[in-house]
């Protein structure tokens, strides 16, 4: 049997967004100098959890699938050596938004993203202000020490996702 390890983040604002970058730069430096082979971060990891209020302001975190912060991050995989899930505010299109975790391969490679399907809208939460559900499906990949898939808390109790992405 094969052993991969794995570090999660979870960590406060500290508010803005660079200090946040540079912060969980540090964590998957510490990850990969422990050890660890593949590292998740923590929902929207580079900026606050905005979905406990109803403001527009909080659109300027979002940015493409693509764009500056998963590039920032898919280089420090690459030197690493390290598979990251990097959980963003993805704007797909101008005004289209998701809650969505980009797979980066150990080689620095974009293999993919999971949008959260499941957008709760209860007393206090206002994902559903910021987030579209997920119209990807469950993909998985194959990284370099793992195959796997990426899911949310809330779409995580569905069984219809652990059977899309097995």
């Amino acid at each position: 049997m094969t052993i991969v390890r794995a570090a999660i983040t979870q960590t406060t604002w500290t508010g803005d967004k660079e200090s946040m970058l540079d912060k969980h730069e540090g964590f998957a430096r510490e990850a990969a100098a422990q050890g660890a082979q593949i590292v998740c971060f923590q929902e929207l990891f580079y900026g606050p959890y905005f979905g406990i209020t109803e403001d527009k302001k909080y659109y300027r975190y979002a940015e493409p699938a693509d764009g500056p912060i998963v590039q920032r991050f898919a280089a420090l995989a690459k030197e690493l050596d390290l598979v990251m899930i990097l959980p963003i505010y993805e704007e797909d299109i101008t005004g289209v938004y998701y809650n969505t975790a980009v797979v980066v391969d150990a080689d620095g490679t974009i293999l993919g993203k999971y949008r959260k399907h499941h957008i709760p809208h209860l007393d206090r939460f206002w994902e559903k202000f910021y987030f579209r559900p997920g119209n990807l499906g469950y993909p998985s990949s194959t990284q370099r020490w793992a195959r796997s898939a990426s899911t949310s808390a809330t779409t995580g109790t569905s069984p219809r996702a652990g059977e899309s992405s097995a």
